[in-house]
């Protein structure tokens, strides 16, 4: 069964008067009226599974053995392809081969040049430059 609404009262000279009294206790009300409205619902469809702890992909595990040219800048010795990277940032970082300008862009001295094949590489390009020297 449908209600209604009443249409608004036009507001007397007396009703204005008196209408600064009703703002002031209207924050009361809405309190109370917060009280009276119905809790959310908890998402409590799906259920909190215990936290596994990640095991690392076995392919970015697995040593690698840098060819020549990468060998120059991060060593001989077979590492992880996490670790190459983060030996190759290292000697970027150290020689200050950031470029000032773009700090995405890698200006490549005469050994990351080999690496490379360019003077200037993006920071998003390294994992498939480096692909190519390790095996």
């Amino acid at each position: 069964m449908a209600t209604a609404k009443k249409a608004p009262a036009k507001k007397t000279e007396a009703s204005k008067a008196a209408a600064p009294a009703k703002k002031a206790a209207a924050p009361a009300k809405t309190a109370t009226a917060d009280q009276g409205a119905p809790a959310k619902k908890a998402a409590a469809s799906k259920t909190a599974a215990p936290a596994k702890k990640r095991t690392p992909n076995a392919a970015f595990m697995k040593e690698l053995t840098p060819s020549a040219e990468l060998a120059a800048v991060v060593g001989s010795t077979p590492l992880p392809r996490t670790a190459v990277v983060s030996k190759l940032w290292d000697y970027i970082k150290k020689n200050n081969l950031q470029d000032k300008d773009n700090k995405r862009n890698i200006n490549a001295d005469d050994k990351l040049k080999a690496i490379f094949g360019k003077s200037q590489v993006s920071m998003f390009e390294l994992a498939a430059l480096i692909g190519k020297h390790v095996k």
